[in-house]
């Protein structure tokens, strides 16, 4: 059996790769592991509002109850609010069901450790293992874990704590937001392009409730419907709604709302690298941003860089997946930190990557300022950079073909010190993905579109 887990959990075409046979052995030994010592454990489960969502989720409930674990069954709700749940109820884990941006046939399952935290690779190996060996943990009787909705009274044992009941937590997460964003956003008009997914409801609550004027668009979950052309990986919709309705930006999430892109009034695009460098200047200028800097990935592009270093802010970079952000976050006790595609990680308000509160902050820097969008995203000079997604049978094997690596090393003698080139395996999909940044927009073209021929020539 090959890694189950990829930068962000185990992640198939449901009913296929990632059948409910999987789903139970992996919650199962999740659970088994996460709440060693503990009595009368609690789970925390979510999905987005895929299909295939409410399948999985009886399976995951089935493995986490089997190995005597109690579940709180929160329903459609993003990533980070299965999260920061999993923190505000003292679960030994928790477990989110979603493919995030990948398209509807697809899903995934997510786990976070206590307090709402993302697993680390020791932790995934040893849930790995206890798979292979087969010979999960099976208690009978009284043992056996129960189930109740977050609707339901507080029931079966659960142990929440004294301050919270079990009612409201999708208000509770919205509150949560509202208050992290500590800014009030009347005045501004909103297009959120919901995805189809799991922000549907609470998204454009929480910008109403921040005081915004709010148009949504994408916000009628059918379970078929999720991503399909609309969200963070396609823009074309909310560019055009925004000059529409003659809004002051547009936020758009993916399936699971754990990040968004924006748009401005005129329907440019401010990726996650220029939402970054806004929000670490604003942090910068209140003396806020942890030891004055900001964490970032690989894929970030050179613009960033050059942007941090003239305000005097140091950038350090990880591999790519919010996971890696989250780890040197919290390392170096840091407090700010994402990704390009649009994962921004505040780890003074959360514990992963929430597109929501993202939106939030950077309205309030709008609000703050009485700046414009594309003001506060000029900030940013991008270098001409170049994505090619290759679809491959063995996205690791021809990564590490030694053609492909003679190749990209003929391509970084041909930029020299004009740019540079990261080619690398999905974490998610079986893509090998081609990055090419050069100073000379053709150039980069060129190189990117070559290594791709010969990616998908191996």
């Amino acid at each position: 059996m090959g890694r189950l887990f990829g930068t962000d959990g185990v992640r198939g075409l449901a009913n296929g790769s990632l059948s409910p046979e999987l789903a139970l052995q992996v919650s199962g030994a999740a659970a088994q592991i996460l709440s060693r010592g503990k009595k009368r454990a609690l789970a925390v489960v979510g999905r987005d509002p895929r299909a295939s969502g409410e399948m999985l989720e009886a399976a995951v409930t089935a493995g986490l109850t089997a190995a005597g674990v109690n579940v709180l069954s929160v329903g459609v709700l993003p990533t980070p609010a299965v999260a920061y749940l999993t923190g505000l109820y003292d679960a030994c884990l928790g477990v989110m069901i979603s493919a995030s941006h990948n398209p509807m046939p697809d899903n995934g399952i997510k786990i976070f450790a206590a307090g709402g935290h993302k697993l680390d690779d020791a932790i995934e190996d040893r849930i790995e293992a206890l798979i292979a060996e087969g010979a999960p943990l099976r208690p009978v009787g009284a043992a056996i874990g129960r189930v109740v909705n977050a609707s339901g009274a507080r029931d079966h044992g659960l142990v929440i704590p004294d301050q919270y009941s079990l009612a409201g937590t999708h208000e509770r997460y919205v509150e949560h937001l509202v208050e992290a964003t500590g800014q009030d956003l009347s005045g501004l008009t909103v297009v959120v392009d919901c995805a189809h997914g799991a922000a549907a409801e609470v998204g454009p609550a929480a910008y109403r409730e921040a005081g915004a004027t709010v148009f949504a668009i994408n916000a009628e979950p059918d379970g078929l419907n999720i991503n399909d052309g609309c969200g963070s990986t396609h823009l074309d919709q909310i560019q055009r709604a925004v000059r529409e309705h003659g809004a002051d930006l547009g936020i758009a999430h993916d399936g699971d709302a754990d990040r968004t892109l924006a748009v401005d009034a005129n329907g440019a695009i401010v990726d996650g690298d220029a939402i970054l460098a806004i929000l670490a200047l604003a942090m910068h200028e209140t003396g806020s941003l942890a030891q004055n800097t900001l964490v970032a990935t690989v894929m970030s592009n050179l613009g960033l860089h050059i942007a941090m270093r003239e305000a005097g802010i140091t950038l350090r970079t990880t591999a790519v997946g919010d996971r890696y952000v989250l780890e040197e976050l919290r390392r170096g006790g840091y407090n700010l930190g994402g990704e390009q595609s649009g994962h921004v990680v505040f780890p003074d308000y959360g514990t992963t990557g929430d597109g929501i509160l993202t939106g939030l902050k950077l309205m309030a820097r709008m609000a703050q300022t009485r700046r414009t969008l594309a003001d506060l995203a000029s900030v940013l000079e991008t270098v001409p950079q170049v994505l090619v997604n290759v679809p491959v049978t063995d996205k690791a094997a021809v990564a590490a073909a030694p053609e492909i690596q003679e190749a990209v090393q003929e391509a970084e003698r041909a930029l020299g010190d004009s740019g540079r080139i990261l080619l690398r395996p999905s974490g998610t999909e079986q893509l090998v993905r081609v990055m090419v940044e050069a100073t000379d927009p053709v150039q980069a073209q060129q190189l990117a579109d070559d290594l791709a021929k010969r990616v998908a020539a191996v």
